[in-house]
């Protein structure tokens, strides 16, 4: 189990029952009385298409342990699908001691709960408050920036295993004998387009005790599953777990699994999730290592199954990580028969760890699309291009300089001159631009800056800008079983005048002088904040008011043929804004209408519950107030006079918080126009609306003046 779940579980209550009344209050607030570890487990990635969450004690995924309505992905894909791909893994390290013990220790292995006190959880981190996941970006303008970062979004956390009790506690980590290493960790995600499906786990594993470790080994074990949460919730017991195909590409390196049939037509067509040895570097005197990887796999908790136990010790772990499934067995048992099937891949032997040593590393967390038409049970070499595509790029971005991967550098490689393999290295499209959505009554405008025309690919050296790009989701992809943001279609593209491409040029929609709304953002070369200003606009109409709308802008280069490299194109994930068109306040309305009185309204009026834009849920239904004033109070009443509920309106700052439907269909940077308000039909009382007619007044708080008007509720 999660050390923080374990830690509150038992520390409330166990220790009551060894301690005194008030000595754990005490303890928390008397100097010299140690406090409890400070493990996270609140932190996932969201540069790219994958959300999936990184700990500071060995595992990653969180067993779905934060539901809905913060709904904190596992590992997600696409992002803010719904569609989870991973229960929880962890890291594994193994090898013999010097005195001739095989010691391993696991980040976790098989759990039905992170509730469950279990062996298996034997990394944690220090006792320091402040020893936390970090957070940095190589983004200039992103609030986490740092020159040292390596991608878009770094994740960054120390743990170690020669912990034998909970820090600041007296519980014992159960079944666990230190080999006495501590790990670095950092995780790294892009939102390019062509890598924003992987995210790489880079250990450095450091003996920090007195003895030799021989023979070691390095692995990932997970418990994937590939299934819709919002279709089939997890918690529904051990048949969410048993439709998972899965499966080994030794050449790749790549274990992966993929929905065999658990949500069919819920699982975007079929996708796979795949775990990837990416490379390592030894101590320099190992004249043993090779990169490789070893595949194992076993029935969870199963202790009969003479192929596929459940391994319970220190040696039978480590015979699972050093002795892979055979091709035959792969072939004949594995593949094609679903099964609640967990996944260790590893990379070994390091002929030795020695004190005070290091050894790297990197792993891979693959996600793709099934390609081509293939049913979801049929795992074939067609339907695994998408797969094989996002694991190129996560070799090529681990490999970075080193283009052959041979782990040296070879003449032309070292772009940089530094004498240096460096690694994370990919080409870079322009920097994706600044945009600003503002919807109104049936349209949207959008406007965005210049910025992305500055770019330099770091490979090249060029400024090599191209032209834009602009997308808008599908109407009613956001409803259950959707997904929104896979959704996007391209609406227009414009581009230089310069021979490549259709050389539309810039002046529909270049403004004749650039615009500001009183934003700010860093300057990339300065480094100081400057007004944003916007150069083009482009307006969309026709659109339905009240529905959701998902916009990017994105900007694509040249392409360089001296390396054979295709145009390259920000990513659609990095500016996309969630919009829902609507009226403006009244204010706003009257003054561009000369005065003219503006009447507040409802709608749908009549409310059917079976609305199209609903979810599947009483409490995922939402109905509009429009033209509201831009700061007010919206109350609701029964014909009886009775108050059913209230809240208050504040246009300019008003994102659609409060209604679950928007938490979990919406989730992300949603904008609203100032004169509408989402309201869930949930009384006060926490009661779903019954049928009938219901009367409402709005208060302006501005001028005082009070409107009244009526809805009906059908169900």
């Amino acid at each position: 189990m999660k050390f923080r779940t374990l830690l509150f579980f038992l520390f409330l209550v166990l220790l009551p029952q060894l301690f005194p009344d008030n000595l754990l209050s005490q303890a928390q607030d008397q100097p010299g009385i140690a406090k409890p570890t400070i493990d996270d487990d609140t932190r996932f990635t969201t540069a790219g298409s994958i959300g999936i969450t990184i700990t500071n004690f060995g595992t990653f995924g969180d067993g779905f342990a934060v539901q809905s309505p913060s709904d904190q992905p596992s590992c997600e894909y696409p992002r803010g699908s719904g569609i989870e791909h991973l229960f929880v893994g962890g890291l594994w390290v193994g090898g013999k001691r010097d005195d001739g013990a095989v010691l391993v220790t696991t980040g976790a292995r098989d759990i039905p709960s992170l509730r469950d006190v279990a062996a298996g959880f034997e990394f944690s981190n220090s006792a320091d408050p402040n020893d936390v996941v970090r957070e940095r970006s190589s983004i200039i303008d992103n609030p986490f920036f740092d020159p040292e970062a390596v991608s878009h979004q770094d994740f960054i956390a120390d743990f170690t295993d020669s912990n034998v009790v909970v820090p600041g506690t007296t519980i014992r980590i159960p079944q666990h004998t230190p080999i006495n290493i501590s790990v670095h960790l950092e995780s790294y995600a892009w939102n390019f387009p062509f890598a924003d499906a992987f995210v790489i786990l880079n250990y450095t594993i450091k003996n920090t005790g007195r003895r030799r470790l021989n023979d070691v080994y390095v692995g990932l074990w997970s418990d994937l599953v590939v299934r819709n949460t919002n279709i089939t919730p997890p918690r529904v017991g051990s048949p969410f777990f048993q439709h998972v195909g899965n499966g080994y590409i030794d050449s790749l390196r790549i274990a992966y699994a993929y929905d065999y049939d658990g949500d069919p037509g819920f699982t975007d067509g079929g996708l796979y999730v795949a775990l990837k040895v990416l490379g390592a570097t030894p101590q320099a005197n190992d004249a043993i290592y090779r990169v490789n990887s070893l595949y194992n796999a076993w029935l969870f908790r199963n202790a009969g199954d003479p192929l596929f136990f459940s391994p319970q010790t220190d040696i039978e772990s480590y015979d699972k990580m050093r002795s892979p499934l055979t091709p035959g067995i792969i072939d004949n048992f594995l593949k094609g028969r679903p099964g609640n099937y967990m996944t260790m891949i590893s990379t070994g032997p390091f002929r030795s760890l020695e004190p005070d040593s290091s050894i790297n590393v990197a792993f891979a967390v693959i996600c793709a699309s099934k390609f081509g038409s293939d049913p979801t049970t049929q795992d074939t070499e067609n339907s695994r291009q998408n797969l094989y595509t996002n694991a190129f790029w996560a070799q090529t971005a681990y490999d970075g300089e080193d283009r052959n991967g041979n782990n040296q550098l070879d003449p032309g490689e070292d772009i940089d001159r530094d004498g240096k393999i460096d690694r994370y290295v990919l080409p870079t499209p322009p920097t994706p631009p600044r945009i600003k959505v503002i919807p109104a009554e049936n349209k949207v405008t959008l406007y965005w800056d210049r910025s992305a025309e500055e770019s330099v690919d770091f490979i090249s050296g060029k400024k090599d800008f191209e032209g834009y790009r602009l997308y808008r989701t599908q109407l009613g992809e956001d409803l259950p079983g959707k997904d929104l943001l896979s959704s996007f279609t391209r609406l227009a593209e414009f581009d230089s005048i310069n021979g490549v491409g259709y050389d539309t040029g810039f002046d529909f929609i270049r403004l004749p002088e650039p615009v500001t709304f009183g934003e700010t953002a860093l300057n990339p070369v300065t480094g100081a904040q400057e007004t944003i200003f916007y150069h083009y606009k482009f307006v969309n109409e026709n659109l339905l008011n009240g529905w959701q709308y998902g916009y990017a802008v994105t900007a694509f280069d040249r392409g360089d043929p001296e390396i054979r490299l295709q145009s390259l194109e920000s990513s659609r994930l990095a500016n996309v804004v969630r919009v829902f068109p609507g009226t403006p306040s009244r204010e706003a309305q009257m003054a561009a209408n000369g005065g003219t009185e503006i009447k507040v309204g409802v709608y749908p009026n009549p409310y059917r519950v079976s609305a199209a834009w609903d979810g599947n849920l009483e409490r995922d239904r939402k109905l509009y107030f429009f033209n509201l004033p831009a700061n007010c109070e919206v109350r609701v009443y029964s014909l009886g006079g009775d108050l059913v509920d209230s809240f208050e309106h504040r246009g300019a700052s008003y994102a659609g918080e409060g209604i679950q439907w928007n938490e979990k269909f919406a989730r992300g940077e949603r904008v609203f126009a100032g004169g509408e308000h989402a309201w869930d039909l949930v009384t006060r009382d926490d009661q779903a609306l019954a049928s009938g007619l219901y009367y409402y007044t709005v208060e302006d708080f501005d001028s005082g003046n009070i409107q009244r008007g009526k809805f009906l509720v059908i169900k």
